[in-house]
C-alpha cells in the first residue's frame, strides 16, 4: 500500500485537479489496479466504529457473507479466525476455499490504531509492509459484524473494501440489507457487494 506514496511528485499541486485526476486515472490503469478494487474520486468516507469496542469479544471464528471486489480474494468458504498469540498481541487466519478445491489460508496481526477509538484496527500480513485499515463499524459479537477498510491516494482518490461477517455461514437478508443500508449513511458504495458462496465448504478448514 506504500506504492502510491512514491508517486506523490508525479503531479502538479495547482487548481488543475481534473487534469491531475486523469493523469492519475491513467497511471492507475496502466498499473492494473482498477479493476478489482473499489476506486473513488475524493478522499475516504469517514465512517464511526463501534463504540466501546472490546476485542476479546471480537475473537473467534467469523463467515464472509457479503464483500466489495477484491483483488486479493478470488474463493469461496471466506472465514476469518481471530486469536489471541502467546506474546500478548492479536492475530486473524484468513481461508478460503479455491476453485480446485485447495483451502488457501494466510496469518495476519491485528493491532490498535487509535487508542480513544479502539475499533479502529490494523491488520499486516507482511512485516515490510504497513497496516491496512480495519474498522469495526458495527458488530453484536455473536451474530454480525461491518467492516471497512479505505486508503487515500494523494487525497485524489480512495480505494475502499467492506464486509459483512456472521458468526454462521449465513444470515437473514435483512439483517444483510440493514448492514448495506448502513454502509450507505456514510456515503459508502454498495452497488458492487457480492455475496460469499458458503455453501459446500469443508466442515473444518
Amino acid at each position: 500500500m506504500q506504492l502510491f506514496s512514491s508517486f506523490a511528485g508525479l503531479f502538479p499541486t495547482s487548481t488543475a485537479m481534473l487534469g491531475t485526476a486523469a493523469q492519475l486515472s491513467v497511471l492507475l490503469s496502466l498499473l492494473g489496479l482498477g479493476n478489482a478494487q473499489m476506486f473513488h474520486m475524493g478522499p475516504c468516507p469517514d465512517p464511526p466504529v463501534q463504540q466501546d469496542f472490546d476485542i476479546n469479544k471480537y475473537l473467534g471464528k467469523w463467515y464472509e457473507i457479503e464483500k466489495l471486489p477484491s483483488n486479493f480474494e478470488k474463493g469461496s468458504c471466506v472465514q476469518a479466525n481471530y486469536s489471541l498469540k502467546e506474546n500478548g498481541k492479536f492475530k486473524v487466519i484468513n481461508k478460503e476455499m479455491l476453485s480446485s478445491g485447495k483451502i488457501n489460508a494466510i496469518e495476519g496481526e491485528i493491532m490498535h490504531t487509535d487508542v480513544k477509538e479502539p475499533a479502529k484496527l490494523g491488520v499486516r500480513f507482511n512485516w515490510f509492509m504497513p497496516s491496512a485499515p480495519y474498522w469495526v463499524i458495527s458488530t453484536d459479537y455473536e451474530n454480525y459484524s461491518l467492516v471497512y477498510s479505505c486508503t487515500n491516494i494523494l487525497w485524489l482518490f480512495h480505494f475502499d473494501y467492506a464486509w459483512i461477517m456472521s458468526r454462521s455461514p449465513d444470515m437473514h437478508p435483512d439483517t444483510v440489507e440493514h448492514l448495506k443500508s448502513m454502509l450507505r449513511t456514510y456515503k459508502i458504495d454498495t452497488d458492487k457487494m457480492m455475496p460469499t458462496d458458503q455453501l459446500n465448504c469443508p466442515a473444518e478448514m
